[in-house]
């Protein structure tokens, strides 16, 4: 997010500088790794709204960079949801394809998933390659003068007026006359109780990337929530999202459920349980993927306590958080709502997430 900022600002011929603790496309927050799913399952307008400006902006991005960022692949909803109704509706009127499937003609068309309720479809959805998607951002930015600056941990933010604030890192001091921060998982640790945020709580996630059975089968991007009250889900910890990683394998993941952790001191193993109860489920709802034959992995969500994304400003901070395992895909509209909110032009869109139950 915060390199997208950078991006938007330095367009509009702003001088920015963007302090990146770690260096490029490294692993320790939220964003590395080589796929997201470009998800398009929301009922609140404003949230579909972000997503069409995201694919937009995605399209305008790859055609810039000539580089491959957002690739359709469909993505298939299916399990007890009651808000795929809505779902439905509201992509309808929003002009964004979306149809329901009968469990028999998803698996038809998808053998390597197991369907047994109707599936809905939403065909202009995706998968975006993360990794490359930040390095096209970190291109767009400084062909437009940003200056990048990895492996510079901001420690200490001081507010010295309206106009004026003070950076300070283990070598320099930088002021601003604003600041956006995008830090994940060290929200609080760097701005303390300067904004009134909702509490943020940071997770280490444990998705993994399982071994596909049939190079020839298509997969889609899925979404598979549980029967509440069905013994036969007493296993789940969440929802399942997944989708195909190409040469990685199948990713599947729980949803927000990992232990709580500090970022400064997360061990980056999988919880041996959960990691278990994910096998278990590729085993019975995943028939193209070999449960046995696998890669764990380990990011951190950083949610807010409703799942809706955080953006605020306050004199000459804004500060962008809360993305957990959705925001990835909205990076580029993001960006330029940060980039708004810093400049003082439009405020941010009010959110309401329907979370999955």
């Amino acid at each position: 997010m915060g390199s997208a900022a950078t991006w938007q600002l330095a367009a509009r011929g702003r001088a920015v500088i963007m302090l990146e603790r770690f260096e490029s496309g490294h692993d320790q927050g939220a964003s590395h790794g080589s796929t997201r799913n470009f998800n398009v399952g929301y009922t609140d307008p404003a949230y579909i709204d972000m997503l069409i400006e995201a694919q937009r902006l995605w399209r305008e991005l790859e055609t810039e960079s000539e580089t491959t960022l957002l690739e359709v692949t469909g993505i298939v909803n299916h399990g007890a949801n009651p808000h795929y109704g809505q779902m439905l509706d509201a992509l309808t009127r929003a002009g964004m394809p979306a149809e329901f499937l009968p469990p028999e003609e998803a698996q038809r068309r998808w053998p390597g998933i197991r369907f047994d309720t109707r599936v809905l479809y939403t065909p202009e959805a995706g998968r975006l390659n993360a990794a490359e998607a930040l390095a096209v951002l970190h291109q767009a930015a400084c062909s437009r003068g940003a200056h990048l600056r990895f492996n510079t941990q901001a420690t200490r933010l001081e507010v010295i007026d309206d106009d004026l604030v003070r950076i300070t890192t283990a070598d320099e001091v930088f002021e601003a006359t604003r600041v956006i921060v995008t830090v994940g998982a060290w929200t609080r640790k760097l701005i303390g109780s300067r904004l009134d945020l909702p509490r943020l709580i940071v997770t280490q996630e444990q998705p993994a990337h399982f071994a596909a059975r049939d190079a020839g089968h298509t997969w889609p991007g899925f979404n598979h929530v549980p029967t509440a009250g069905d013994p036969d889900y007493d296993y789940w910890y969440s929802p399942i999202y997944g989708m195909h990683s190409p040469g990685e394998g199948i990713k599947a993941g729980w949803h927000g459920v990992g232990p709580v952790v500090d970022p400064d001191t997360r061990s980056f193993t999988a919880e041996p349980a959960q990691l278990r109860a994910l096998q278990r489920y590729v085993r019975e709802w995943l028939p193209g993927a070999d449960p046995e034959r696998y890669e764990d992995l380990s990011c951190t969500y950083t949610t807010a306590p409703d799942s809706n994304f955080v953006l605020r400003s306050e004199g000459p901070i804004t500060v962008g958080a809360g993305f957990a395992g959705h925001g990835f895909k909205f990076t580029p509209a993001i960006g330029r709502i940060l980039a708004d909110l810093s400049d003082g032009s439009k405020p941010a869109p009010e959110l309401t997430l329907s979370p999955w139950p």
